[in-house]
């Protein structure tokens, strides 16, 4: 896989109101990228755009909860519209659950999973014929440490990363022949 220039890329890039999202679509503005940031907290990305204002790359914001269907369409018809393809897919928007395994809810295991593995499963699903007309497209998928090593009191979020992981392996190798490549960062904590 060949390094790729951020100058011009098309770049969509989810869970951008804070920590990790928000950190790679500022450099990624930063270095000439145009990027369509979303996540739920409107405020939050009226500040991302406000603290990159007058970038080399441009900003567009796009808030919404991307476990439901329709701001993953919203998504799409975005990129369909304005740019006509997407080079990149950043799939980062997630959730962590911390506790007992004995104490979760019903809610709590099927939230993270909606956000950490089907939400970003849909949206590339969605936003395929937009990749494959892109320049050198990719989807990086941020996953975690915990996609690899499960440890106590994370069971749900663990569950979560290791789908995401086996999901990345798996669309990795379907995805090849199609000149889509896909990779996955596994952080540990970060600040």
């Amino acid at each position: 896989m060949a390094k790729r220039t951020l100058t011009n890329m098309r770049v969509v890039a989810t869970g951008a109101a804070s920590g990790i999202g928000y950190a790679l679509a500022s450099r990624m503005v930063q270095a000439g990228a145009h990027v369509l940031a979303t996540a739920r907290r409107e405020e939050r990305l009226q500040q991302l755009q406000r603290d990159n204002f007058g970038a080399p790359g441009s900003l567009a914001i796009l808030p919404g909860d991307l476990t439901s269907p329709s701001p993953r369409s919203a998504i799409a018809a975005w990129c369909r519209e304005h740019w006509g393809a997407i080079d990149t897919l950043v799939n980062n928007a997630g959730a962590g659950a911390i506790g007992p395994f004995a104490d979760a809810t019903g809610d709590r295991r099927r939230q993270g999973m909606e956000i950490d593995f089907f939400a970003p499963a849909e949206l590339t699903r969605i936003c395929m014929p937009l990749l494959l007309s892109g320049n050198r497209p990719a989807i990086l998928n941020i996953g975690s440490v915990l996609g690899h090593r499960a440890v106590p009191l994370k069971s749900e979020y663990c569950a979560a990363k290791f789908a995401m992981r086996g999901w990345s392996e798996s669309i990795r190798v379907e995805l090849k022949r199609s000149g889509i490549d896909v990779l996955m960062v596994s952080h540990s904590t970060t600040r």
